[in-house]
């Protein structure tokens, strides 16, 4: 999608001709569009120009939310914007939008997008790969002068790496809290977005209701390596997997470490150990695709010849469904409660994060197979285990996302690989359910 190219087109197709006899709306029929693709080189040039922006010795891109290399790729990302016939703004969140007329002005828009900011030292696709493939949409639709029955907007998604703000504040989710946060920038997210032209003291009337958006898809590389282990060239994904997150404490009993005798003691970093245990062999042990992860410890007072007498940890859990999340925490506590009166210690647990599961819509699944289908990709349906902007969007609307292979999995790195194929593949599949949706 490098600028100079954006204009470098064939010579009219019949179909581009018969548009010019027959009107605007004539090739929005499935047997004129089913053949419609993507410029697939185009899209891929889009992202190693994007992925400079930012890139330093080390490969990987400082593009964090409101930094100078943030706001150079939000122009270039604007350019690229207007060259597809989208018209601009910037809302009150920040997000930058790209909207198209629709011919039929009574319906909601279909919605497209994603991010373009990026972690510290991120790679090229995380973000941008549904960014630049939704503008590919909307540009491969110009080419050809095709008009959908339904409004078009992309969305590029303000300060996704660091509290995804943008897509939160059309779900009505943004406190004056989340606003004070100060992000990488050395700036608060408010100030962020001042600088690129938002209103933060206005974010509260971006608020979408039910019904304000036809769909919203989010193409984006996996992140996992399930599809390259596959074979498989395109993910239907079934869901945006809930969190919930629980401080865990063992109490025992801090003592001399050379003088009590192993019978004696009330180890609470013992107890820590059986209940990390515990908690892989419940989540292993139980069916289902259910993540469970001590990811953090730390033992008291934490010296060498003093038994711990209290250990801190964290406990995550994930799954599509939250009731699948409370049934392993169920399991998970009473562990933990058996293992502290083994060990005359006392456990305790506190939940402190909660982040809803956000399935996806179930015909829009069913149209993403079919036009991967039609387009003779294989697909697997699958969870995504990442959160992503359209969490927050199917608070209020129907979504559907699409996954593309990541070499090994490496994602939030500049390791961080999908093949031209591979997300050109995805980006056909994108531009069909879009065409798809418009006819439903």
């Amino acid at each position: 999608m490098l600028a100079s190219n954006l204009h470098c087109r064939m010579l009219p197709s019949a179909a581009a001709l018969a548009l010019t006899l027959l009107g605007p709306h004539a090739l929005l029929a499935q047997e004129a569009t089913e053949q419609l693709r993507v410029d697939g080189g185009r899209l891929y040039r889009g992202l190693l120009e994007l992925g400079e922006i930012g890139r330093e010795a080390g490969g990987g891109a400082m593009r964090m939310s409101f930094t100078p290399a943030d706001m150079a790729a939000r122009a270039l990302v604007s350019r690229w914007l207007q060259a597809a016939d989208l018209q601009i703004s910037v809302d009150a969140a920040g997000n930058l939008i790209g909207r198209k007329l629709g011919a039929n002005a009574d319906l909601p828009p279909i919605v497209l997008g994603s991010h373009i900011d990026s972690v510290p030292q991120g790679g090229r696709f995380d973000g941008p790969l549904g960014s630049l493939a939704a503008i590919e949409v909307a540009q491969t639709l110009a080419d050809r002068g095709l008009q959908l029955e339904h409004p078009l907007e992309v969305i590029i998604f303000s300060n996704e790496e660091n509290g995804k703000t943008g897509s939160k504040a059309l779900a009505g989710e943004v406190s004056a809290a989340d606003l004070e946060r100060e992000v990488v920038a050395g700036l608060s997210i408010a100030a962020g977005i001042e600088l690129v032209g938002g209103e933060p003291e206005a974010i509260a009337s971006l608020k979408r209701e039910a019904g304000s958006i036809a769909a919203f898809l989010e193409l984006h590389i996996e992140q996992g390596a399930l599809l390259e282990a596959a074979g498989v060239p395109i993910g239907v994904v079934q869901g945006i997997v809930g969190i919930k997150r629980w401080r865990i404490e063992f109490t025992g009993f801090a003592n001399h470490a050379g003088t009590t005798p192993m019978s004696q003691r009330q180890d609470a970093l013992v107890a820590a150990a059986q209940f990390i245990t515990a908690v892989h062999r419940i989540a292993k042990s139980m069916p289902g695709r259910q993540v469970a992860t001590v990811g953090k410890i730390e033992a008291q007072p934490g010296a060498a010849n003093v038994i711990p007498g209290r250990t801190e940890l964290s406990l995550e859990i994930r799954d599509l469904e939250m009731a699948k999340i409370e049934a392993v925490y169920a399991s998970v506590k009473a562990a933990g409660l058996l293992i502290a009166e083994e060990s005359g210690t006392e456990f305790s647990a506190e939940e402190y994060y909660k982040s809803e599961a956000a399935p996806t819509d179930q015909e829009i699944q069913a149209l993403i197979s079919k036009a991967a289908d039609d387009l003779g990709l294989r697909q697997q349906a699958m969870p995504s285990g990442a959160g992503h902007d359209a969490q927050s969007i199917a608070q209020f609307a129907p979504i559907g996302m699409i996954f593309v292979p990541s070499r090994a999995g490496i994602s939030h790195s500049p390791e961080e690989y999908s093949s031209r194929e591979q997300v050109t593949a995805g980006a056909n599949v994108l531009l069909q359910t879009v065409l798809a949706l418009d006819r439903r």
